[in-house]
Protein backbone atom coordinates (compact mmCIF):
# COMPACT_ATOMS: atom_id res chain seq x y z
CA UNK A 1 0.00 0.00 0.00
CA UNK A 2 1.44 3.37 -0.98
CA UNK A 3 1.57 6.40 1.29
CA UNK A 4 -1.26 8.09 -0.63
CA UNK A 5 -3.49 5.02 -0.27
CA UNK A 6 -2.75 4.94 3.46
CA UNK A 7 -3.66 8.62 3.74
CA UNK A 8 -6.85 8.15 1.72
CA UNK A 9 -8.07 5.80 4.43
CA UNK A 10 -7.57 8.44 7.14
CA UNK A 11 -10.81 10.26 6.28
CA UNK A 12 -13.16 7.27 6.75
CA UNK A 13 -11.36 6.39 9.98
CA UNK A 14 -11.82 9.93 11.30
CA UNK A 15 -15.50 9.82 10.32
CA UNK A 16 -15.91 6.51 12.16
CA UNK A 17 -14.66 8.33 15.28
CA UNK A 18 -17.35 10.98 14.88
CA UNK A 19 -15.22 13.66 13.21
CA UNK A 20 -17.08 15.64 10.52
CA UNK A 21 -14.26 15.86 7.99
CA UNK A 22 -14.43 18.78 5.58
CA UNK A 23 -11.07 18.11 3.91
CA UNK A 24 -7.96 15.98 4.24
CA UNK A 25 -4.93 16.97 2.20
CA UNK A 26 -2.26 14.28 2.19
CA UNK A 27 1.39 15.01 2.60
CA UNK A 28 3.69 16.16 5.32
CA UNK A 29 2.02 17.91 6.97
CA UNK A 30 -1.34 16.24 6.69
CA UNK A 31 -3.86 19.08 6.51
CA UNK A 32 -7.13 18.27 8.26
CA UNK A 33 -10.19 20.50 8.32
CA UNK A 34 -13.21 19.38 10.28
CA UNK A 35 -16.52 20.88 11.33
CA UNK A 36 -17.02 20.85 15.05
CA UNK A 37 -20.13 19.40 16.63
CA UNK A 38 -19.59 21.95 19.43
CA UNK A 39 -19.65 25.41 17.78
CA UNK A 40 -19.01 27.43 20.92
CA UNK A 41 -16.24 29.90 21.63
CA UNK A 42 -13.50 27.28 22.06
CA UNK A 43 -12.35 24.15 20.29
CA UNK A 44 -13.79 21.12 22.08
CA UNK A 45 -10.89 19.16 23.59
CA UNK A 46 -12.65 15.79 23.57
CA UNK A 47 -13.21 16.21 19.84
CA UNK A 48 -9.48 16.80 19.37
CA UNK A 49 -8.93 13.60 21.35
CA UNK A 50 -11.24 11.60 19.08
CA UNK A 51 -9.39 12.83 15.99
CA UNK A 52 -6.04 11.99 17.55
CA UNK A 53 -7.22 8.56 18.70
CA UNK A 54 -8.28 7.74 15.15
CA UNK A 55 -4.80 8.60 13.90
CA UNK A 56 -3.04 6.84 16.77
CA UNK A 57 -5.06 3.67 16.18
CA UNK A 58 -4.18 3.71 12.46
CA UNK A 59 -0.50 4.26 13.26
CA UNK A 60 -0.47 1.45 15.84
CA UNK A 61 -2.03 -0.86 13.26
CA UNK A 62 0.72 0.16 10.81
CA UNK A 63 -1.99 1.60 8.54
CA UNK A 64 -0.71 5.20 8.65
CA UNK A 65 2.78 6.63 8.74
CA UNK A 66 2.76 9.44 11.32
CA UNK A 67 3.46 12.89 9.95
CA UNK A 68 2.76 16.34 11.32
CA UNK A 69 -1.00 16.95 11.43
CA UNK A 70 -2.23 20.51 11.09
CA UNK A 71 -5.91 20.75 11.96
CA UNK A 72 -8.33 23.57 11.33
CA UNK A 73 -11.62 23.42 13.22
CA UNK A 74 -14.56 25.23 11.63
CA UNK A 75 -18.03 26.08 12.93
CA UNK A 76 -19.32 26.17 9.36
CA UNK A 77 -17.51 26.34 6.02
CA UNK A 78 -15.19 29.33 6.16
CA UNK A 79 -15.90 30.13 9.85
CA UNK A 80 -12.71 29.06 11.62
CA UNK A 81 -13.03 28.31 15.32
CA UNK A 82 -9.39 27.42 15.91
CA UNK A 83 -6.36 25.34 14.98
CA UNK A 84 -4.08 22.76 16.55
CA UNK A 85 -1.25 20.53 15.41
CA UNK A 86 0.58 17.37 16.37
CA UNK A 87 4.10 16.53 15.23
CA UNK A 88 4.75 13.17 13.63
CA UNK A 89 7.50 12.48 16.15
CA UNK A 90 4.96 12.84 18.98
CA UNK A 91 2.88 10.00 17.53
CA UNK A 92 6.01 7.87 17.19
CA UNK A 93 7.12 8.64 20.76
CA UNK A 94 3.67 7.75 22.09
CA UNK A 95 3.47 4.50 20.16
CA UNK A 96 7.03 3.66 21.24
CA UNK A 97 6.12 4.27 24.91
CA UNK A 98 8.65 7.10 25.10
CA UNK A 99 6.00 9.57 26.26
CA UNK A 100 2.71 9.10 28.09
CA UNK A 101 -0.75 9.82 26.74
CA UNK A 102 -0.85 12.76 29.13
CA UNK A 103 2.39 14.19 27.71
CA UNK A 104 1.14 13.67 24.14
CA UNK A 105 -2.15 15.44 24.95
CA UNK A 106 -0.35 18.27 26.72
CA UNK A 107 1.88 18.87 23.72
CA UNK A 108 -1.08 19.01 21.35
CA UNK A 109 -3.16 21.24 23.62
CA UNK A 110 -0.21 23.63 23.91
CA UNK A 111 -0.56 24.24 20.15
CA UNK A 112 -4.27 25.00 20.34
CA UNK A 113 -5.25 28.48 19.24
CA UNK A 114 -8.69 29.94 18.89
CA UNK A 115 -9.65 32.25 16.07
CA UNK A 116 -10.27 35.07 18.55
CA UNK A 117 -6.63 34.69 19.69
CA UNK A 118 -5.57 36.35 16.45
CA UNK A 119 -5.31 40.14 16.41
CA UNK A 120 -8.53 41.75 15.24
CA UNK A 121 -7.86 43.19 11.80
CA UNK A 122 -10.77 45.59 12.21
CA UNK A 123 -9.43 47.11 15.42
CA UNK A 124 -7.76 50.51 15.06
CA UNK A 125 -3.99 50.52 15.44
CA UNK A 126 -4.02 53.45 17.85
CA UNK A 127 -6.46 53.93 20.68
CA UNK A 128 -7.64 57.34 21.86
CA UNK A 129 -7.35 56.04 25.43
CA UNK A 130 -3.56 55.74 25.17
CA UNK A 131 -1.65 58.62 26.74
Amino acid sequence: MTGDERTNEVEPTLRSYGISVEAVEPGDPLQLTYMTAFPGREVHRAEIGRALNALIDRAEADAWDPVRVEATVVRSPGDVLGTWHADGSWFEELIGYEISETEFSSRVLATLSHDDDAPDAAAPADSEDEA
